[in-house]
């Protein structure tokens, strides 16, 4: 049995690992002579490669091998990259790093991601445009939702569970069930009006998928209303391939964490300037979320 606290915000991470020797090292470099980087698609593919090309570059620095930037086209294919192990290090959203762990991924989270506040933590929203007549989901009786992906947790599994609490059957309830890919998409069906409602990641007023896209000029946030939000949802994680020597993982960890020191610009241009470094974490942190992929299936199940 799940509830909202314990499927929403895990607890603590754990420290960091242990040092390395550099003979250690050397020998690791011998069997990964490149290394593939891959991020669940929060925004288009331009946008990828503009926010993540710097650090991956600022990685194959500190690592010394070539570090490659997997664009991917949805959250399918990071997780399966890694249970194939083709990608050695992800960024997932919560429900796909335990989708990628329920389904067999040699995985370990090292790095949550943390708030420009300090807080770990960030909400599924449901957005509606300004002028729209819509105040809750018990109002779009009949509409046409937007959610992200089957693996988003702010675009799909959060706002699933919280529908089944409100006793909708989103396939029955909506005319309309659209399933936009990433998050900068679901907001624009919305914008263009082939959704009536999108759920998206929101932290607060100064960050979320909406903020991003209007620092780009692709939206404008004022555009939009919030009409739905959910209880907190435990903060991004970073998970890198469990099977690769500790003296690589070690290593990865250590880049991770020494960026501010020696590449803050990199990190500003990955994360906008609106995060703090993140914090070391592990499995135990997203144990909530793996109950909650587990609630999700479950209601699938039972709608076919």
């Amino acid at each position: 049995m799940i509830n909202r606290r314990n499927v929403l915000l895990g607890t603590a991470g754990l420290a960091a690992g242990a040092s390395f020797s550099l003979p250690a090292l050397a020998d690791w470099k011998g069997d990964y002579k490149e290394l593939t980087f891959a991020v669940v698609p929060d925004e288009n593919a331009s946008g990828v490669e503009q926010r993540y090309s710097v650090f991956t570059d600022y990685l194959a620095k500190q690592l010394g091998v070539p570090v490659k930037l997997r664009i991917a086209n949805d959250y399918a294919a990071v997780i399966e990259g890694q249970i194939a192990g083709n990608i050695h290090i992800a960024k997932y959203g919560p429900a796909s790093y335990a989708r990628a762990y329920m389904n067999g991924a040699k995985i370990e989270p090292f790095a949550m991601e943390v708030n420009k506040d300090g807080t770990k933590g960030y909400y599924s929203v449901l957005l509606v445009k300004k002028d729209a007549p819509y105040k809750s989901l018990e109002d779009l009786k009949g509409k046409n939702l937007g959610l992200v992906d089957p693996n988003s947790t702010s675009g799909n599994n959060v706002p699933r569970f919280a529908m089944d609490k409100l006793g909708i059957e989103p396939e029955k309830f909506f005319s309309n069930v659209v399933y936009a890919g990433s998050h900068e998409n679901a907001v624009i069906a919305l914008q263009q009006g082939q959704v009536d409602a999108a759920f998206n990641w929101w932290n607060d007023e100064n960050e979320s998928a909406l903020k991003r896209m209007e620092r780009k000029g692709m939206a404008k946030y004022d555009d939009y209303r919030i009409i739905f939000k959910s209880d907190m949802i435990v903060n991004s994680p970073y998970a890198y391939l469990s099977t690769m020597p500790e003296e690589l993982r070690t290593s990865i960890r250590e880049a991770f964490f020494a960026v501010l020191e020696k590449d803050k610009a990199a990190f500003d241009k990955m994360t906008d300037g609106q995060q703090q470094l993140w914090q070391p974490t592990s499995h135990k942190d997203y144990e909530g979320i793996v109950e909650l992929n587990k609630f999700v299936d479950a209601l699938r199940k039972k709608a076919s």
